[in-house]
């Protein structure tokens, strides 16, 4: 079964299907022994994490499509990616699909904003024209091989033109070919009904923290149309706060003593990598020479 048929399947199987974001391939490991069905790499994530740069599209296809070739190496779950606006006109983003079908991702979401794109929760954003984002979905449709992989159109419209553009938008997105439809920073669960009763297709709300849209319960979300529940940075936010806190720490008290109950043991870190395997692997090969 293909991973775009996967996909698929756990989006209509959840009620609503959680999907966590994974900055590494170490984070997806975890994110599948703890249940999730789907998991995410943030095109933020990868800038943030892998350059120490803004989310403001300076990191390129070949950065994330190699982050997403790590995490799809290590685990079968679903992967959505974040692919921008495609990293360029059609054939960039033809050559993007392409890219990432043969990497083994899932689906990818392409957005509406210009080029230079910002965070979807900062102000100041720009929009192109529906009819340059419709032309961006229909070139990321014609160019997949499985037809089950997924292209997914996110509208950051609310926040440029209000609420009766973004519905318009959604609705002419998935008349271009777009399989389901991300709403970003949307402010209230209303708009949710709105947009998923204009478009009748699967429907992913972003509780990304310290943003524009309040961090709703998964089952509020489920009331109101939502089938994709998305959390796209926030295992990434709470290491980065315990890692500060170490690193704090041991040029405060001169070792780590202090904050070694907090991290995760080496017997923890060895269960999600299956270390033992590897190393009763080796044992048996070494075995078998003497």
């Amino acid at each position: 079964m293909s991973q775009g048929r996967r996909f698929r399947e756990a989006v209509a199987r959840s009620k609503p299907l959680q999907i966590a974001g994974t900055m590494n391939a170490y984070f997806a490991l975890m994110a599948r022994e703890v249940g999730f069905e789907a998991i995410y790499l943030s095109g933020a994530g990868v800038a943030n994490s892998g350059f120490g740069l803004p989310d403001l599209a300076v990191t390129t296809l070949n950065d994330v499509v190699e982050d997403a070739r790590r995490i799809t190496g290590a685990v079968e779950t679903p992967l959505l990616v974040d692919i921008d606006v495609g990293w360029g006109g059609a054939f960039n983003i033809a050559r993007t699909i392409k890219e990432m079908e043969r990497a083994g991702v899932a689906a990818v979401h392409i957005e509406d904003q210009v080029s230079q794109k910002r965070c979807g929760h900062r102000p100041n954003k720009e929009i192109v024209s529906t009819m340059e984002m419709q032309d961006r979905i229909k070139a990321a449709v014609d160019a997949r091989q499985d037809e089950n992989f997924v292209i997914m159109a996110r509208t950051d419209a609310l926040a440029v033109d209000g609420l009766e553009a973004a519905i318009e938008r959604c609705a002419a997105y998935v008349e271009a070919g777009a399989d389901m439809i991300f709403a970003e920073a949307m402010t209230d669960l209303g708009h949710y009904d709105r947009i998923k009763e204009a478009v009748k297709v699967p429907l992913l709300a972003n509780m990304t923290e310290f943003g524009q849209t309040e961090l709703y319960h998964r089952d509020q979300l489920a009331e109101h149309g939502v089938d994709m529940v998305l959390y796209p940075l926030s295992a990434f936010r709470a290491a980065n706060a315990a890692a500060l806190k170490v690193f704090q720490a041991i040029l405060r008290d001169g070792n780590q003593q202090a904050e070694v109950p907090n991290m995760q043991t080496r017997d923890e870190l060895y269960k999600f990598l299956n270390y033992h395997y590897y190393e009763q692997k080796l044992d048996a090969l070494f075995a078998k020479d003497k």
